[in-house]
């Protein structure tokens, strides 16, 4: 399975979201440094390590930025230990204002 759909599947099921875009990112980090096992390596874009998540879920109400932030992170434990690299989170409850 790949990161972008367990992603998505985890994300539905602990957020029962109205809508839900996980794009993936990765190929806009061309060139940039990463520092892996002490050693500096320029990324090459390709893969699966770094992702937009778009997510409207009524879970999010009440909730503040941080918390819902916190929430999404919980939920995405196992990829991000596992190598996901960077995550750009827009959570929104329902009816609130989006840019996207």
């Amino acid at each position: 399975m790949s990161i972008q759909s367990a992603i998505e599947q985890k994300l539905t099921a602990t957020f029962s979201p109205e809508r839900l875009a996980v794009i993936n990112e990765s190929h806009l980090h061309a060139g940039h440094h990463h520092t892996e096992g002490g050693h500096q390596e320029t990324f090459d874009g390709s893969g699966e390590t770094h992702f937009r998540v778009r997510i409207v879920s009524p879970v999010f109400d009440g909730m503040s930025r941080v918390e819902r932030h916190r929430a999404v992170n919980t939920a995405l434990a196992d990829e991000l230990k596992a190598g996901l690299h960077a995550l750009a989170i827009e959570p929104a409850a329902p009816g609130e204002r989006t840019r996207w």
